[in-house]
């Protein structure tokens, strides 16, 4: 098969600040190019901090996200931030997902995670109902964001682990690197299996697979 480059970013948001958030989107996206990397992803709610009130800011709108949509059409890149958006009337946690292909944002819910394979363009939400999960059949990856601190960190990792051993997919998992959110951010094969994991700090954690299975980088964000 062709080597498959992902990665997951650790990244501190400026909480409310969208337009300095989006900048420094940017940067990580400019580090993940440098690697190749075809998929990266953001901590949920990304775009705007993570909510610590009753209430979701606002979304921003597609103007405001145009400079992402260009970066991955630019480096022919998937990238997956977060964002809040409107449904039904509330505000719920959603993301965004940036395609080479697609001439603008595609929002959806947040959903359990997402499922991306290599030289695809179908890209879709996982959902986990009570009778069982909807796992696109054509996934290789699970992409899921996160804004956990200890010990919650240590629960949904041993539950993205058994996840993966389970359905045979690989789990790419981003966190945030600021205050009580620090550090988490992993990648797990197939088989369950924890290929990288990062400790605190704001970098990029990159997943590449070969023929000879998966190999983890840290790679700290200049």
């Amino acid at each position: 098969m062709l080597t498959w480059t992902i990665a997951a970013a650790q990244y501190a948001p400026r909480r409310g600040d969208v337009a300095e958030n989006i900048t420094h989107h940017l940067r990580f996206i400019d580090a993940a190019a440098e690697q190749a990397c075809k998929v990266l992803i953001f901590p949920e709610l990304s775009l705007t901090g993570p909510d610590d009130e009753q209430t979701l800011p606002a979304p921003p709108n597609d103007t405001q996200l145009q400079p992402l949509s260009e970066a991955a059409q630019r480096h022919q890149m998937t990238i997956i931030a977060g964002l809040p958006m409107e449904n039904d009337g509330k505000r719920i946690k959603g993301i965004v997902i940036f395609a080479p292909h697609a001439t603008g944002p595609i929002k959806q819910h947040q959903g359990q995670g997402t499922c991306l394979a290599p030289e695809s363009d179908q890209i879709s939400v996982f959902e986990l109902h009570h009778e069982g999960c909807e796992l696109s059949p054509q996934a290789s990856l699970l992409a899921t964001v996160s804004s956990m601190a200890e010990p919650q960190q240590q629960r949904t990792s041993q539950r993205l682990q058994r996840f993966a051993h389970k359905y045979a997919i690989a789990v790419l998992k981003s966190n945030y690197a600021s205050g009580t959110f620090s550090g988490g951010s992993a990648l797990w094969d197939e088989n369950g299996q924890l290929i990288v994991r990062a400790d605190s700090g704001e970098l990029l954690l990159t997943g590449r697979k070969s023929d000879q299975g998966w190999q983890g980088e840290i790679i700290p964000l200049r």
